[in-house]
């Protein structure tokens, strides 16, 4: 069997819709486990598109994850990394934090930082394990909001 066909490239308006599927499919398995939509869910991509980058993972000619981010003064934030349900557990989510490590040197900041549900268990063990460390807790919506940060050599 042919290796599969997987590239990044920047989304572009036209990507809109498809951010929006993909983000609604790849988030509904934590709505049952927060009692609520996540907040990525009900995101204007539209606008959201213009105010941050985002990053597309293709597999064979499908979008298979998106990772949204931005500069800040001293840090890369990530705003969100969805990957859709079909392609979950095959090392996407590693793939999206080394490219925003990537992003981070290139733009010579010497952070990474993004913020997750504490009920997100699978999110938060990758994220401690690629070396992310929690920052703070925050209480939200019933919930807890957590900061995580990872420091780059």
């Amino acid at each position: 069997m042919p290796p599969h066909s997987v590239a990044f490239r920047t989304a572009t308006s036209s990507d809109v819709a498809d951010i929006h599927a993909l983000v609604r499919a790849a988030y509904s398995k934590w709505v049952g486990v927060i009692g609520r939509e996540p907040r990525p869910m009900s995101v204007d991509y539209a606008e959201a598109i213009n105010a941050f980058r985002f990053d597309v993972l293709m597999v064979e000619g499908r979008m298979a994850g998106i990772m949204q981010t931005t500069r800040r003064d001293d840090h890369v934030w990530i705003e969100n990394i969805a990957v859709h349900p079909t392609q979950q557990g095959r090392g996407h989510g590693k793939s999206f934090l080394m490219l925003a490590e990537h992003l981070a040197r290139h733009e010579k900041v010497e952070r990474v930082r993004l913020l997750t549900n504490a009920a997100f268990t699978t999110n938060v063990a990758l994220y401690q394990n690629f070396g992310y460390a929690l920052e703070r807790s925050e209480e939200f919506m019933g919930g807890s909001t957590l900061y995580m940060c990872k420091h780059l050599n």
